[in-house]
């Protein structure tokens, strides 16, 4: 037996030995658990970053969804269709062929035929084609051209709302129409042909086209007898135009723009009123001023061309001296101060070339206030709105041809909301009080929509559209049967009838109602019952915006 001091010290020993493994267990334990709890963070650390990407991810896609929808180009597809709009752009896109000029191709008016086919023919020049300028049979080259450019505007704009609805085809068409009679009124550098016919004989016959007698004579401005405004204004058709056929006939595109930039040339260089130069269209298109064509025809070139020359011109050049910064002016054929603001401001202001956009150049910042001036009096809610407005809601400005300006009006409206969109600008201010980009669009609907019948004569002043529309236009094709043998004087027998018109022009929108929102159907009512090529480029501008949801494209050359 082993003494007690070395029992006890075995003992010792052995409980020792105990309490090791007992403490290598509880090692072993506190290890396996050590490892299950870091095993479990380190998923937990995985989960959480995946779900950090994903949200990440998410969210990227959502705000390039987002971009894309307010950037779309031509080739994106549109939201969804509003039937209404759509079906009545289809109605106003027809009266252009109702007013084609020359020997038609594909001719969908069946009570229209050739006409007009030696026009020029003396000056060895063909200007056949272009549009009939309203009722008559006149070939106006100032009112025509801002047709042009206009409807170049809308394509351009709103092109892939057009193509949507089956319609692009057929602006396109319609604007090329124009301007191959534009390029063929344009020989040499320094001349212009603006005008075919005679107004005096020409109001002195009641006819149709296609059987009309009295004599073609042309007009053309020169250095001689300079005309500042229609060359400007050609300009600008020329140039806008070049940018619709830019991917479509580059030729053709490049042809446009070679005559747009010597036009602008010509009416800058050689400055003068063209109703001075050709006296008798005082009556008719005599124009105030030439400053705002050169001005809307630089702003196209630059647009066109992306030579700042032309962005230098109607900013620190010419800006002070023609563009009268805050005074806004109504658009029309007439004046293209309103449409130089948006055109210029708003593409290049708000969605240009962010060099440009955000230089400072303070010429640019007063264009844009004078735009936002002129929205905040259109809306009918704003401190500033206009007083200028029937109890209906419809801009109202002059008696006649009344609906150019609440068109016009709501066309840039619409414009210049889209343009917010686009750019990402979420209020406009105005005098204490902000507004959004819907505000803007729903007081271009309230237009529309009084001109499409939601107005106190329960009337669509678009001939065609629903179910009651005015019958006795004035209108000379629509209002002579096709089998008259009626000529010259004779024919003024249709003018006095007060039968309806026996050939409906599709797509005609009249002059509009007087300030009381009474409206005269009688033909010899030309105030308020006489249609415009202008008015329906502007409607079909309109129209285009409002046929789908979407908005503009970030880009006239992408």
């Amino acid at each position: 037996m082993a003494p007690p001091s070395i029992l006890c010290c075995t003992q010792f020993m052995e409980d020792d030995e105990e309490n090791v493994k007992k403490v290598q267990a509880n090692n072993n334990y506190k290890d396996d658990t050590s490892k299950t709890k870091c095993f479990f963070l380190y998923w937990l650390l995985v989960l959480l970053f995946a779900i950090g990407v994903i949200t990440v991810a998410a969210l990227t896609i959502a705000r390039y969804v987002d971009f894309l929808k307010r950037t779309r180009g031509p080739h994106h597809h549109p939201q969804q269709v509003d039937q209404k709009y759509a079906n009545a752009l289809q109605i106003a896109m027809q009266f252009f062929d109702v007013q084609k000029s020359g020997k038609l191709v594909d001719n969908k008016i069946e009570w229209r035929g050739d006409s007009a086919l030696q026009d020029g023919s003396k000056e060895k020049l063909d200007l056949s084609k272009g549009l009939y300028d309203a009722g008559d049979l006149m070939k106006f080259g100032f009112p025509m051209a801002f047709t042009a450019t206009v409807l170049s505007w809308a394509i351009l704009e709103y092109g892939h709302h057009m193509n949507a609805v089956q319609q692009l085809k057929p602006a396109q068409d319609s604007l090329k129409w124009v301007t191959d009679y534009l390029l063929n009124s344009h020989p040499y550098p320094n001349v212009l042909y603006v005008q075919v016919g005679d107004p005096e004989l020409d109001h002195n016959c009641w006819e149709r086209p296609e059987t009309m007698t009295a004599k073609r004579p042309v007009t053309q401005i020169n250095a001689s007898f300079p005309g500042t405004e229609v060359a400007a204004e050609t300009a600008a058709a020329m140039a806008s135009a070049s940018l619709v056929f830019k991917k479509i006939n580059s030729t053709y595109s490049d042809m446009l723009l070679m005559h747009a930039q010597q036009l602008f040339t010509f009416a800058d260089t050689y400055r003068g009123l063209y109703s001075t130069s050709v006296p008798h269209v005082q009556t008719y298109y005599n124009s105030t001023a030439y400053g705002d064509e050169l001005l809307w025809a630089a702003s196209w070139l630059y647009l066109a061309t992306g030579d700042r020359s032309y962005l230098r011109y109607v900013t620190e050049l010419n800006g002070q001296a023609f563009a009268d910064w805050g005074n806004p002016t109504w658009f029309s054929w007439d004046d293209k101060r309103a449409g130089v603001h948006q055109v210029l401001l708003s593409r290049i202001n708000l969605i240009g070339e962010k060099d440009v956009s955000d230089s400072g150049n303070l010429e640019l910042q007063m264009y844009r206030k004078t735009a936002e001036t002129i929205m905040c009096r259109l809306l009918p809610e704003s401190p500033t709105a206009t007083a200028s407005r029937t109890e209906g809601g419809l801009i109202w400005i002059a008696p006649w041809n009344c609906l150019q300006y609440s068109v016009a009006s709501a066309f840039l409206a619409l414009l210049y909301s889209d343009y917010m969109l686009t750019s990402g600008t979420e209020t406009l201010y105005c005098s204490g009080k902000l507004y959004k980009p819907v505000d803007l669009r729903d007081f271009s609907i309230s237009q529309v929509e009084y001109v499409l019948g939601n107005n106190p004569m329960k009337l669509s002043y678009l001939v065609g559209y629903g179910s009651s529309y005015p019958l006795h236009i004035h209108h000379r094709g629509s209002s002579i049967p096709t089998n008259a043998d009626t000529g010259c004087k004779d024919g003024f027998k249709w003018l006095d009838s007060e039968s309806p018109n026996p050939n409906v022009a599709v797509g005609a929108l009249v002059g509009g109602p007087f300030f009381n929102e009474s409206y005269v159907d009688a033909r010899n009512n030309t105030m308020q019952g006489e249609p415009t090529t202008y008015n329906s480029a502007l409607l079909v501008g309109l129209l285009s915006g409002l046929a789908t949801s979407s908005t503009v494209a970030k880009s006239f050359t992408t």
